[in-house]
């Protein structure tokens, strides 16, 4: 029994065929429009699959070509985020026997799929799911930058959350570690290329360096709509992550930056010395950027496609509090009016100080410093449009 999947997006692809070929189903997938109606007339399924918004052609044409060009009474079932009423009527109307929006469970995908064509009469080794696959709506970038992390990134739980979020795609970014972090990224890699990159730097740049180049080489995967970093340490957890990306993509931002703020409710801790410097240097910050942010440093933060190259196409003058120079570029760019309209700041739910952070209270105090090369940097050398400096490529890459 055949079953042709025809998505724009491969991170939504991967984890459906996968689950259906276990179910004992012979699948094809296809990312192109155009392409996925030559499959069909090659291959003649039993059943299509189809999401409505692709770029080279859009879903209902695919649907019109079977059902009215072909006249073919072969199933389709549309799985798409387009939740517009007349949209849905159109399919119905033009023949489809399902219409299924995005986010929904992989275990209902299949279920429905055998109430469409059956079972397969050779049917695949079942397998036990811890938690359920759900298929995303959006394709997420995740940028994680890594220096000597050998022991912190032994957890499973990178792992264990794009097994069970479909659309993510995580970049460790190893930033010239010493030990044994390579090694181990690899290891994490394994059997999961299609949803994890490891960029390799082999000489140490700083935090920023890695993060920068991360962000730009997964502007390259033009199928992710959301493209963030993260710290390694999880101190903020890849479910109020989510959160971030959630804002994002049901609003008119372009940046959501999460945020340390200690409120009801949320678990939010940090050393007392620390929360100090903490407190003095945003309040710098606020006058550097005449915005009223509370926290700019937290390593969680999510960007619109549109506005990564405005904010990583330069090398940062700061080692440390690039986050800063983000937002002094989007508001050069912008203007400090379209800026404070683009820009979000969220409040996390935890946010836990982890053992082993690189940044000590001597280096707390340099930040001050470096803040205030920014502001020089920023408001009285660059002007508006002119590029800072020409990037820089990775010594190499594994992706």
């Amino acid at each position: 029994m055949k079953i042709l999947a025809i998505d724009d997006q491969k991170l939504v692809l991967i984890p459906l065929e996968n689950r259906l070929k276990e179910l004992g189903y012979e699948v094809y997938t296809e990312t192109d429009g155009n392409k996925g109606i030559e499959l069909f007339d090659k291959i003649q399924p039993d059943l299509v699959i189809v999401d409505i918004n692709m770029p080279s052609l859009p879903g209902i044409e695919v649907v019109k070509y079977i059902k009215v060009e072909k006249k073919s009474d072969i199933p389709i079932m549309v799985l798409s985020g387009n939740t517009d009423k007349q949209m849905i009527i159109d399919g119905f109307e033009l023949g489809i026997e399902d219409y299924m929006k995005k986010p929904l469970s992989l275990t209902e995908v299949c279920a429905r799929v055998k109430r469409l064509i059956g079972v397969p009469e050779v049917q695949g080794e079942s397998k036990d799911y811890t938690g359920e696959v759900l298929i995303q709506e959006r394709c997420v970038g995740v940028v994680i930058p890594c220096y000597n992390e050998e022991e912190r990134l032994l957890s499973d739980e990178f792992t264990d959350y794009i097994h069970k979020h479909t659309g993510y795609h995580l970049c460790f970014v190893n930033d010239g570690s010493k030990d044994k972090t390579l090694e181990v990224l690899h290891s994490i890699r394994e059997g999961r290329e299609d949803f994890i990159t490891v960029y390799d730097c082999e000489k140490n740049g700083g935090k920023a360096e890695a993060v920068r180049q991360g962000m730009l080489h997964m502007l390259k995967q033009e199928d992710l709509d959301y493209i963030g970093f993260l710290d390694a340490d999880l101190s903020t957890d890849l479910s109020d992550f989510d959160d971030l990306v959630s804002t994002i993509e049901n609003s008119e931002y372009k940046i959501v930056s999460g945020s340390r703020i200690s409120r009801m409710g949320a678990n939010i801790t940090k050393e007392s010395a620390r929360k100090i410097i903490s407190q003095t240097i945003n309040f710098i910050i606020r006058k550097i950027l005449s915005m009223d942010f509370q926290d700019t440093q937290c390593g969680a933060k999510i960007f619109s496609r549109d506005v990564i190259e405005i904010s990583f196409r330069d090398k940062f003058v700061s080692k440390w509090i690039f986050d800063v120079e983000i937002f002094r570029r989007v508001t050069l760019h912008y203007g400090l009016k379209k800026a404070k309209q683009i820009l979000c700041e969220q409040p996390l739910k935890r946010w836990i100080h982890a053992d082993g952070s690189k940044l000590s209270m001597k280096d707390s105090f340099k930040i001050i410093f470096q803040l205030g090369q920014i502001a020089w940097y920023y408001n009285i050398k660059r002007k508006p449009g002119k590029n800072v400096s020409t990037p820089i490529k990775a010594s190499s890459v594994s992706a």
